[in-house]
């Protein structure tokens, strides 16, 4: 049962303000531990990205525990930003899962301590395939930073756990540098906007990606008529086709205007003679709200609700008409 309001209000007003205090304390702490590390950065951070960028197989990442967790992470976002990657468990990759581990991959190890004993048996796999190791460790100068060839320093001044014991602000900045690393690569790949609709094709950022083009209504489902055509004509195109307006069209399909809805109830309230013996060229709004095939579906919507109106015609760079897009259209892909 939803709770009334002032149910809600009155939970709300009974948490302790000691709690408040202990989630700003845990925020403050990781965002200094996040923030700590941009000093840090130097030229082995450009080293790892280069390594990465020019590697031929996949980035592995790996880890164990809380490492382990955010290793996955990091290996989806690598590979939803266009890095081909995927998360190998430490422990496992001992008892065969190796054999994913091929010459031309680069392996990323995840280890705040730098002594996980899993990670070190897998760095010595590791130099007998010949994939290198970019281990991310709070300790520069551990066992498995010493067999790494890159070394990035995640350290943090402490956890923002109140006993300074679970992994907190040390996994927070695991993952922040590991979103470092992928969006670096992001930009060095030159990965654009139709790169990321292309491995989003469904969910939300996938429809907040989706061109016009895939959603107009084009060929003999688009409602369109001839300069000359007489009043009934355009009506019945209109009521036939559905969208509550009709295009306006040149001999060589170049786009001359738009008829819609409310085109004919103005034309109605304004003229006196018989409406039904006016063309289609008399009763038209020139120059129409357009946009190129190309153009992402939420920027559509957006065109659409801040012109107040219903319809978009689609054309080409020579102002062909190519398609129409309707704002139901839009609304069913929930793109808001």
């Amino acid at each position: 049962m939803t709770p009334k309001p002032t149910a809600v209000k009155a939970r709300v007003a009974s948490i302790p303000k000691s709690a408040i205090e202990t989630a700003k304390r845990v925020l403050q702490i990781e965002a200094e531990a996040i923030e700590g590390m941009i000093a840090r950065l130097d030229a082995r951070f450009e080293k790892a990205v280069e390594l990465l960028h020019a590697c031929k197989g996949r980035a592995v990442v790996t880890g164990l525990g809380k490492s382990g967790l955010i290793g996955r992470k990091v290996a989806a976002t690598f590979s939803s930003t266009g890095t081909p990657s995927m998360f190998l468990h430490a422990a496992e990759a001992l008892h065969g899962d190796l054999g994913m581990v091929t010459t031309g991959d680069v392996l990323v190890a995840i280890s705040a301590s730098g002594e996980t004993e899993e990670l070190i048996e897998l760095s010595e796999a590791a130099k007998r395939l010949s994939v290198p190791l970019i281990t991310l460790t709070a300790h520069p100068r551990s066992t498995l930073a010493t067999a790494s060839d890159i070394v990035l320093d995640i350290a943090v001044k402490e956890e923002a756990c109140s006993l300074n014991l679970a992994p907190t602000a040390s996994t927070a900045a695991a993952l922040a540098m590991g979103d470092a690393l992928a969006i670096a690569l992001l930009e060095r790949r030159g990965f654009q906007q139709d790169d990321f609709a292309a491995l989003h094709p469904r969910g939300r950022l996938g429809k907040k990606l989706r061109r016009i083009e895939a959603l107009m209504h084009q060929g003999d489902d688009l409602p369109r008529v001839a300069a000359s055509a007489k009043m009934p004509d355009v009506i019945y195109e209109m009521s036939r086709k559905g969208l509550g307006m009709a295009a306006v069209t040149a001999a060589d399909g170049r786009l001359l205007g738009i008829i819609t809805d409310g085109d004919l109830r103005r034309v109605m309230q304004k003229r006196k003679e018989n409406v039904l013996g006016l063309r289609a060229a008399d009763c038209m709004t020139k120059n129409p709200v357009t946009l190129p095939r190309t153009e992402l579906a939420a920027a559509a919507l957006r065109v659409m609700e801040e012109k107040k109106i219903t319809s978009v015609l689609v054309v080409d760079q020579a102002g062909r008409l190519q398609g129409v897009v309707h704002i139901h259209d839009l609304w069913t892909l929930q793109l808001f």
